[in-house]
């Protein structure tokens, strides 16, 4: 019976590919972009960690710096199926005057996780809360919240350091009226390369259509380094 249900997740993947593939294909004025990413993480007691995350994200065919940003959160595990986690960030974004502006947004994740054989299926879902301090209109000053959801599949390779994945999420709007319920996707391939125990990297690439305020459409190199503690 595992047997059966590792082979159909295994044949979801290459389904997740072809559905995905004509929402690349068919956008037109892509940009490109290439997220830089560094973290790390410190167990302060049992089942509570500690983790600190800074990025550099840039836009313009990698040649201009969107947003640089930093993260803090506490993430707890409720046991190895089930954990939830607080953060907060402070970035400082380009905004349209062609200056860096800080913003700030709050976190809170309910994430869950299914091993199935060799593969890891997970699912997050997240609540967020954005504030702004550059406003070009009265809405700019109110906090803007939305709502994510995201699926990864991750293939744990026996014996062997590098495991590929897969995933795909949603944001929709909370709390206000909008012409769509879905304002943002990504789609993501990429791999999980653990050079020891505490130190591992992430390679992905990620295709990202923004359907808010306008359509624009991105694809971006993401590279990530982690180290816990």
């Amino acid at each position: 019976m595992l047997i059966m249900t590792v082979m159909t997740t295994k044949k979801s993947i290459v389904l997740f590919f072809i559905l995905c593939l004509p929402a690349i294909v068919c956008s037109q004025d892509n940009d490109f972009g290439i997220w830089y990413g560094a973290g790390a993480e410190k167990e302060l007691v049992k089942n509570l960690d500690l983790g600190l995350d800074a990025s550099v994200r840039t836009y313009d065919n990698a040649s201009k710096i969107e947003e640089f940003f930093f993260d803090i959160g506490l993430n707890y595990k409720f046991n190895k199926y089930l954990s939830a986690a607080v953060t907060y960030r402070f970035t400082e974004f380009m905004e349209d005057d062609d200056s860096f502006h800080p913003r700030h947004k709050w976190f809170a994740d309910l994430k869950g996780k299914l091993p199935l054989g060799d593969l890891d299926i997970s699912a997050r879902l997240r609540f967020q809360k954005r504030y702004k301090t550059y406003f070009e209109d009265e809405n700019d000053r109110e906090s803007r919240d939305v709502g994510r959801i995201r699926l990864k599949i991750l293939y744990d390779i026996p014996s062997f350091p590098a495991n590929p994945y897969i995933a795909a999420e949603l944001f929709f709007p909370m709390f206000t009226e909008s012409e769509r319920y879905v304002e943002k996707n990504r789609f993501m391939a990429g791999f999980e390369y653990n050079i020891s125990k505490k130190h591992s990297i992430e390679l992905e690439y990620m295709f990202q259509r923004d359907f808010f305020p306008k359509l624009r459409d991105m694809n971006i190199i993401s590279v990530n380094y982690q180290i816990k503690f």
